[in-house]
């Protein structure tokens, strides 16, 4: 049970700890294979220190906490354009720029418990595999955890037709992620507006963790907001004297992913006004704001999309040799969206063995699914058959990665 931040622990100083007794065989100990950390390897738009320049004299001056008139205006127009739909119920009021979408993942649960001060025992409603923060900002806030393990039967997402009533009525928050993390799944319309729905009967927030949405292989992911608008706002709850279309729900997205630029820290929130406007109102004097050249750069990378194109062409090629040299070995079939393959190593003694066995026999690093999740009461742990690979790296290493996983386990 996750009931401190000492539960906490990285997935990866878990697994440093499981291999630092571990010497590799000695044809592959000076060419390891790391494919463990999600960290992009695939290179930024060939301008992105040009843009960085152009705004050099930014650093003398605070920047806004609500982001440049020119990043306000980049954000929404990428909104609208990705979402069809969005066009003309968007303003400044439903958008913030973020210092990385992490950042807005903690904070945004703070917010979320001021919303219901009502309830004096709070729960979070976690996805199982689960990324840390999300853990991490419900002990923050003095809540409960509740995981709801994303299984095969479920297409690896959470089910909030499986948590009861007496939970929901105490939720603050349900934390999602589509696509998922490690698994790569896509939310249906109908998975989404069932979690939308029970949010707005139940009134908490629904956080929409959507970073990978811009890699995908032939199904454009949803946005939580996009079935937001299908369902109109006749359902929205009354957050002020007027209804809003995206009341109870918060997206997040950033550029790590989408732009391969996980080191300049840029993001956004989109979602319910009332809640955009209390969230900026806490990043003004908890937030670190956005630094200018940041800022800058932001808004040519959310105005671009030939690099995303390119980025996510990569992917799919890597997605499509691992079909093909893997022949679903691994997997009944290959991931929606992401760039991780969720490796099922049941019949290699489960992902904490294999990892051992694939490091000191090929040199090959894995992360065990097991230390993405939380191990239940029972002793269940929904990653504890797989492990997960990070397709970040060049297709010529990542077909190297695979046949050095078929030599173990082929």
């Amino acid at each position: 049970m996750l009931k401190q931040f000492s539960d906490i622990q990285s997935p990866f100083a878990a697994l440093r700890a499981q291999l630092t007794s571990i010497t590799p065989d000695q044809t592959y100990r000076d060419k390891p294979i790391d494919l463990t950390i999600g960290a992009p390897r695939h290179p930024a738009p060939n301008w992105v220190q040009e843009k960085l320049d152009e705004a050099i004299d930014t650093v003398g001056n605070y920047p806004p906490i609500q982001g440049s008139i020119e990043l306000q205006k980049a954000l929404k127009n990428w909104a609208e354009k990705r979402y069809p739909t969005l066009k003309n119920n968007l303003s400044a009021e439903n958008i913030l720029p973020l210092n990385g979408s992490r950042e807005g993942l903690f904070y945004a649960i703070f917010m979320a418990k001021s919303k219901r001060p009502d309830i004096t025992k709070p729960i979070v409603l976690i996805p199982n595999p689960y990324y840390q923060v999300y853990g991490a900002a419900a002990i923050a806030a003095g809540a409960t955890p509740y995981f709801l393990d994303a299984l095969p039967e479920n297409n690896f997402l959470p089910n909030i037709d499986d948590v009861p009533e007496e939970i929901l009525s105490q939720t603050i928050a349900f934390y999602h992620c589509s696509p998922s993390n490690p698994e790569g799944a896509i939310a249906t319309a109908k998975t989404l507006e069932k979690a939308i729905l029970s949010a707005r009967t139940h009134n908490f927030m629904f956080f929409s963790d959507e970073c990978y949405s811009e890699i995908y292989c032939d199904e454009k992911p949803l946005s939580a907001l996009e079935t937001a608008m299908e369902l109109g706002i006749s359902l929205a709850n009354k957050t002020s004297d007027t209804e809003d279309p995206f009341a109870n729900i918060a997206v997040f997205n950033s550029l790590s992913k989408r732009s391969n630029v996980p080191g300049i820290r840029s993001g956004l929130i989109m979602g319910e006004k009332n809640f955009i406007s209390s969230f900026k109102t806490f990043r003004n004097v908890a937030g670190p704001q956005i630094p200018g050249p940041i800022q800058h750069l932001s808004t040519y990378l959310w105005q671009d999309e030939e690099h995303v194109r390119s980025n996510r062409d990569l992917y799919a090629q890597k997605l499509e040799s691992a079909e093909k040299m893997l022949k679903t070995q691994f997997f009944t079939k290959k991931p929606q969206a992401g760039f991780f393959l969720w490796l099922n190593m049941t019949e290699f003694g489960g992902g904490i063995e294999a990892a051992s066995t694939l490091w000191k026999d090929v040199g090959l690093k894995l992360l065990p699914g097991a230390y993405l999740a939380q191990t239940n009461e029972n002793g269940f742990n929904p990653g504890a058959n797989y492990a997960r690979m990070a397709l970040v790296s060049s297709l010529e290493e990542t077909e190297e990665a695979f046949e050095r996983l078929l030599r173990v386990f082929g």
